[in-house]
């Protein structure tokens, strides 16, 4: 019997869509990062953080995915920061599609650094390439260092993973050297930053190493002469 597999033309097609978005972001030197976590893992205040130590350097504009509401989208702007909600209505993912229509709405000449809030969810945004130059995702301690075994693609996919409210350490039953340890054995290469966003504690790696890739693009793109 022959078996139908209605997954691989959907994602054929985000994938092609996402290779223009990939080919827009790179000619114009803006790096894109796609950020992914639970709900309530502290995306938006960790998006927030990034701001604040990033802007004085670089030009920054937000992509927020929820379900619903435009709460986090008016967060950002209230912040200074161009931001673009996106709405699913439901879906538990952003789509290349849906990315490029966000993209549509920013000054793309205008910008160094997207960040992309995707939907809080561990399972689906693994499967969709946006057109992204990195996938990060966030833990928080509340959450349990027993995350990356329940979840391990998200954390194998992901070029750097941030632990989120280190200041709840004393608070909660986190093995950290666990928690590191696992991950590594998921993907060696994940860098692991360990801040507290909403007091500022240890940003200052993860703003650097987010430093570093947006120079890769933009002297990329200088080479290529995409970048004026």
């Amino acid at each position: 019997m022959a078996t139908i597999n209605m997954g691989k033309p959907i994602l054929d097609k985000n994938d092609r869509l996402a290779a223009e978005n990939r080919a827009a972001f790179d000619a114009a030197g803006v790096f894109v990062l796609d950020l992914m976590a639970s709900p309530g893992a502290g995306k938006t205040s960790t998006i927030l953080a990034t701001i604040a130590a990033l802007r004085e350097r670089y030009r920054i504009a937000v992509i927020e995915g929820d379900v619903a509401s435009k709460v986090d989208a008016e967060k950002i702007k209230a912040h200074g920061i161009p931001a673009v909600q996106i709405n699913t209505g439901g879906a538990c993912h952003l789509e290349a599609d849906v990315i490029a229509r966000a993209v549509g709405q920013l000054d793309l000449d205008g910008l160094d650094l997207i960040i992309v809030e995707n939907v809080g969810n561990l399972i689906c945004p693994t499967e969709f390439y946006l057109g992204e130059h990195a996938k990060v995702m966030i833990l928080s301690v509340p959450e349990g260092h027993d995350k990356p075994y329940k979840y391990p693609q998200i954390f194998q996919i992901s070029e750097a993973v941030i632990l989120n409210k280190i200041d709840t350490l004393p608070v909660f039953d986190f093995n950290e050297d666990e928690f590191r340890s696992v991950v590594s054995s998921l993907n060696p290469t994940a860098e692991v930053f360990a801040l507290s966003a909403t007091a500022g504690t240890g940003v200052a790696p993860w703003a650097a190493w987010l430093a570093g890739r947006i120079e890769d693009v933009r002297a990329a793109a200088l080479s290529s002469g995409g970048l004026k």
